[in-house]
């Protein structure tokens, strides 16, 4: 009883080490094969540059120094301004500046009268400026013109003709009668003033320093 209980054992033991070994070699043939990757063969590789951007080569300095000279003399040179343009420059200088002090009327008030200090001057650079014959307004000096400060062309714009007075009695002969017309302005530091053009320094030093009345006509 005994050897065959040990006999059925052992088949027992065997059938079931053979269907262990069955089934691993069934999972072992069912695993999918991995193939290798084809190798990428060293020349079809895309060649790579190495060759840097080459810079411009600049200009030589006798390129450049040419270059610059060239352009310098297609500049025109400036040409000196002429006595006329000179005179319209300053003309519109002043008119500029009379604007901005709003100081200038639209017409004379006639029989207007303002007593004022009265010099005299000559069409000389050290007395005017550049242009020593040509007055603010653009017109040539000449006996008759004055030249009056910029608070008096208020009352006295250019254009203006008036009448002079000497309150001393000594020119009063001298100017009785005569028509003045105000074409002319003095520097911006004179207020109150009346500059009488006269053709000579002589003449100019004689009528000094005066007071005057002067009056508008029309």
């Amino acid at each position: 009883m005994l050897q065959l209980l040990s006999r059925w054992t052992r088949t027992v033991l065997f059938s079931l080490v053979g269907m262990t070994a069955a089934s691993a070699q069934t999972a072992a043939s069912a695993a999918p094969t991995q193939s290798a990757s084809p190798a990428v063969p060293a020349s079809s590789a895309p060649p790579v540059s190495s060759a840097l951007p080459v810079s411009p080569a600049l200009p030589g300095s006798t390129v450049a120094a040419d270059a610059v000279r060239g352009a310098l003399s297609a500049v025109p040179a400036p040409t000196a301004p002429t006595a006329q343009s000179a005179a319209q420059v300053r003309a519109q200088a002043v008119a500029r500046a009379e604007a901005q002090t709003a100081i200038l009327a639209v017409t004379p008030i006639r029989g207007k009268t303002v007593i004022a200090r009265s010099t005299a001057y000559n069409s000389v650079p050290g007395q005017t400026d550049s242009t020593p014959f040509i007055t603010a307004t653009g017109t040539r000096t000449r006996p008759g013109v004055v030249a009056l400060s910029r608070d008096l062309l208020r009352t006295f714009p250019y254009g203006t003709k008036v009448m002079l007075e000497d309150l001393s009695g000594k020119y009063n002969n001298t100017l009785r009668g005569r028509i003045f017309v105000v074409e002319d302005t003095m520097a911006a530091r004179k207020t109150n003033s009346v500059d009488v053009w006269m053709a000579t320094r002589t003449e100019a030093m004689n009528w000094g320093a005066r007071q005057i009345r002067i009056t508008a006509v029309r």
